[in-house]
């Protein structure tokens, strides 16, 4: 049977550190299924379509990989998929408290489906997506620790 995790997050934007996360899982796992979701809480600097776009092309290197949306919690698509896992990133001890709330709830929701925490390279810990919005907002070049598609689509955004 064929080992499916999915990967979530509202990816805006992928980083670095995302797509570095995603080329270990894929080496883990059958299939990896990125997810871009909707936080309610949150309010994107790019589109859904957007954000799909810049993930499929950061990560077309990768045949087992499949980057989807998703208007639903992670443990639906989790079941949708027969996902056996989701994969979550830890950059660094303060994102753990958190990371292991939503990992509790999820195998309350979902008791079949492991979560399963990946540490991005050491180079990579300090990035998160808003870090990388703000930098760009002040004319920054994002392209160290974006994919190049995504820098590109950030230099736009700020030029207009």
């Amino acid at each position: 049977m064929e080992k499916v995790a999915i990967y979530p997050g509202t990816f805006d934007p992928i980083t670095n550190g995302h797509v570095d996360v995603i080329h270990r899982a894929s080496r883990m796992f059958d299939k990896i299924i990125v997810v871009i979701a909707v936080n309610s809480k949150k309010v994107s600097l790019f589109t859904e379509t957007e954000r799909i776009g810049m993930a499929r092309e950061s990560l077309k290197d990768l045949p087992n990989v499949e980057v989807v949306l998703h208007h639903k919690l992670v443990v639906d698509i989790a079941r949708e998929k027969n996902a056996v896992a989701i994969i979550r990133g830890l950059r660094a001890v303060s994102d753990f408290e958190y990371e292991f709330q939503i990992a509790l709830m999820n195998r309350k929701l979902e008791p079949n489906v492991h979560t399963v925490f990946m540490m991005p390279h050491e180079k990579y810990t300090y990035l998160n997506s808003s870090i990388i919005r703000e930098i760009s907002s002040y004319g920054q070049d994002p392209s160290e620790f974006v994919p190049p598609i995504v820098a590109e689509k950030l230099k736009d955004k700020f030029r207009k």
